[in-house]
């Protein structure tokens, strides 16, 4: 799904045959103008998606803005002020609302994950854990709060989990299959398999043939020792249990990326609102 089509259909939700408040009580010809607060501390995310909701709504408004996706932004900040017809800015508000305030919440939280792990080396990924329908805006969110994406959906990875493990009978079976039907399918994707202690990534290694191994919920000592194990024959991800209080030691034991699926599914929307001037 496209950002055009996402918003194509939250308008069709909200507004169905019409915005009857709007129409009943403000004169369709009255212009006038109204300014988005910032009434928390955060990273801005979503201001290129608001401006195409001003513009899917009536491509006549007039958006001036102060802020860039990506600034850090602070209680009292006013991110951008949109003028026209006032039927048009109702009709849009809520959206762009409900847009910025969750993606800048998501590029915040990324931003703190990321802000946690300097000078280690380790790069925050997201995960599949998005809202429906609304996966390639959380995404864009984490990559303006800092963080990578990982794969965008099951189309784009071969990403062998545990049930995948155990439906296919066992770790080496399922890697051998996977790399079977990359060959007969003519097919140019990464491989990441998870494993679930020590013993399943002594397997994987035994194995070979994959290009990234998950090392999920390992203890920190465990983490350790996997890193060495690998030795970096392959990248390296530590998913599972992520916290803010874990996050900076778990960086530290030489991983390549941490995954956490708090980045969107976690999240706190940033307080936003949109005000008549």
């Amino acid at each position: 799904m496209t950002i055009d089509e996402i918003i194509s259909n939250a308008l069709q939700e909200d507004l169905q045959d019409g915005d009857h408040t709007s129409l009943a009580v403000v004169n369709k010809s009255i212009k006038g103008s109204a300014s988005l607060l910032v009434k928390e501390d955060g990273v801005l995310a979503g201001l290129e998606i608001a401006e195409k909701v001003f513009s899917a709504v009536d491509p006549n408004l007039k958006v001036k803005t102060f802020k860039k996706d990506g600034n850090r932004i602070k209680r009292g900040d006013i991110i951008f002020t949109v003028s026209g017809n006032v039927q048009s800015i109702l009709k849009s508000e809520r959206l762009v609302l409900n847009f910025m305030q969750r993606m800048s919440g998501i590029a915040t939280k990324t931003a703190m994950y990321v802000a946690m792990v300097e000078g280690t080396g380790a790069k925050i990924l997201d995960t599949r854990k998005t809202t429906p329908n609304m996966r390639i805006l959380e995404k864009l969110a984490v990559k303006t709060g800092g963080g990578h994406n990982h794969r965008m959906g099951l189309y784009d990875m071969i990403m062998i989990k545990d049930n995948h493990v155990d439906f296919a009978g066992g770790i080496k079976n399922a890697i051998l299959r996977a790399n079977e039907y990359l060959k007969k399918n003519d097919l140019e994707l990464k491989t990441e398999i998870e494993v679930r202690n020590l013993s399943e990534l002594e397997e994987v290694l035994q194995t070979g043939n994959v290009d990234m191994i998950m090392l999920d919920n390992f203890s920190i000592p465990d983490l350790q020792r996997a890193v060495k194990m690998i030795d970096g024959k392959y990248k390296t991800e530590a998913s599972g249990g992520i916290t803010e209080e874990n996050i900076r030691q778990i960086a530290q034991c030489g991983v390549d990326y941490i995954s956490a699926g708090r980045l969107t599914h976690h999240v706190k929307s940033l307080d936003m609102s949109l005000k008549a001037n």
